[in-house]
């Protein structure tokens, strides 16, 4: 479970950044050479490589070298880590909020009880209740 959990540390900080996540959104539409991952931005490839290595060490991309080019492609299973927590931690939710739904219909059925007992007893007056009398 620790190592689970650190693997999915690992995903959520390589896409806390907007330069990773677009890498990552660039390389949902197939391969690419790091020069072309690095071409819309404005940094010097030492800095982008930088981004590159963050995203392989989080499993998100994997690369392979062949003769000078690089060319990186999405490994969508690191992601699964990510998707797992998120299914679990939105079952927890689900949970919580009908439980707070159910207390909510509990108050309002006793509210109502209450008010019918309130206007079942009033005693009633009867110099009201004839106008004109």
């Amino acid at each position: 479970m620790a190592n689970q959990l650190s693997r999915l540390d690992q995903v959520f900080a390589a896409l806390a950044d907007p330069t990773r996540r677009a890498i990552v959104m660039r390389l949902c539409a197939g391969e690419a050479s790091v020069g072309e991952l690095a071409d819309p931005f404005a940094m010097a490839l030492p800095s982008f490589m930088k981004h590159i290595h963050v995203l392989e060490t989080s499993g998100l991309v994997l690369s392979e070298k062949s003769g000078r080019v690089r060319t990186c492609r999405l490994s969508p299973d690191a992601l699964l880590t990510a998707e797992d927590w998120f299914q679990h931690q939105r079952a927890i939710w689900e949970a919580r909020l009908d439980r707070f739904e159910t207390y909510v219909m509990k108050l309002k059925k006793e509210r109502a009880a209450k008010r019918a007992t309130k206007t079942s007893n009033k005693p009633i007056d009867k110099t009201t209740r004839r106008k004109g009398s």
